[in-house]
């Protein structure tokens, strides 16, 4: 708290008795006038009455920050919109509650039908449900996936993110359900032109889809060279491992360690990889406790997740007690996150 001029915390006295004898008193009238302060600041926020000196944080930010049930308490206090909708849309979606996320990211596009970000998240959501659902009902979704994104990149033909997720629908989807390479290779040049990275990763997956190895990893080493981004390596990393290749997989993983100097959501992924090649175990912890003290909190691995992660690596290491800890901090986060409940109770 800065002054910004005047005395708070630091007091001026002339030079002379009588004044420093009135300095005193008022030294320590005003101290008790300034702990009486700051204890009304700790208990309300507030310091004069109707002042305030922080906001509540938002339902975004807690989202980031993996508090999905306070996120969800702070939407449920607000007037329905299109946009809560969709935040209530991404905290269903983080838990893997793909019913209540596609109820909510639908009422949000029936208040918004002409937004891109939305439309995506809509996508997502029915992904998710396709893969919990039975197979007749998967295919149903699917198409609703394929109609979703194409949608989202049709509404802002600059968002590169759907247009990934798109790119990668076609990759993997069979063409029954609208996928197809053909449709991932017509829509490569666009991407690489709005995200050099995005796009030579699409190329990847689509080499890799066609079953040329050595195209793929040269279009996932272009992705990496697009900027040198953590995400880029982990997306290498995963090619390697994926064909067997540990050695390389590792540098891949190392160069990505370095590269993160913000702590993002790569770390974990690194240490996922790390512990499916069953190598540096520590190091794996060290990266999820790192990322779980770190800023650069977000969707892509959120906190709860993050802590049964944690959990589970120190459970295969015979630390019983730490596992119990971590489960614990999941289910604080998202105390209906039906993983965290299991995996406490089988503690």
């Amino acid at each position: 708290m800065e002054s910004q001029g005047n005395c708070i915390w630091s007091f001026c006295f002339q030079v002379g008795q009588a004044s420093v004898v009135r300095g005193l008193a008022y030294l320590e009238a005003t101290t008790l006038n300034v702990i009486a302060a700051i204890i009304l600041v700790l208990l309300t926020g507030t310091l004069f009455a109707g002042e305030r000196l922080w906001a509540a944080p938002s339902a975004e930010l807690l989202l980031r920050q993996g508090r999905v049930d306070e996120a969800g308490a702070v939407l449920n206090q607000e007037s329905s919109d299109s946009n809560k909708h969709l935040l209530l849309c991404r905290v269903f979606y983080a838990q893997d509650m793909a019913e209540a996320a596609v109820r909510e990211c639908e009422a949000a596009a029936a208040r918004d039908a002409n937004n891109s970000d939305l439309q995506m998240w809509l996508g997502r959501a029915y992904g998710m449900e396709a893969m919990q659902a039975n197979p007749l009902s998967a295919f149903a979704d699917a198409r609703k996936v394929r109609t979703a994104f194409e949608r989202s990149v049709q509404l802002n033909p600059s968002n590169a993110a759907a247009m990934s997720a798109l790119g990668q629908f076609y990759v993997q989807a069979p063409a029954i359900v609208g996928g197809g390479v053909d449709k991932a290779q017509a829509l490569a040049p666009k991407l690489l032109v709005l995200s050099a990275a995005k796009g030579h990763r699409l190329l990847g997956l689509i080499a890799e889809k066609k079953n040329d190895v050595s195209h793929a990893e040269t279009e996932y080493r272009s992705a990496v060279a697009a900027g040198g981004a953590p995400e880029a390596w982990i997306d290498l990393a995963y090619f390697y491992q994926r064909h067997g290749q540990t050695d390389k997989a590792a540098a891949a993983l190392d160069s990505c360690i370095k590269a993160d100097q913000a702590k993002s959501a790569a770390l974990v992924d690194a240490a996922a990889i790390l512990t499916q090649m069953r190598r540096s175990p520590d190091l794996a912890e060290r990266l999820l406790r790192e990322y779980l003290a770190s800023g650069a909190k977000s969707e892509d691995a959120p906190a709860f997740k993050v802590h049964i992660q944690l959990g589970n690596l120190l459970d295969g290491r015979g630390d019983r007690a730490g596992a119990r800890q971590e489960y614990a901090a999941a289910l604080a986060l998202a105390s209906k996150y039906v993983p965290a409940r299991k995996a406490l109770a089988g503690m």
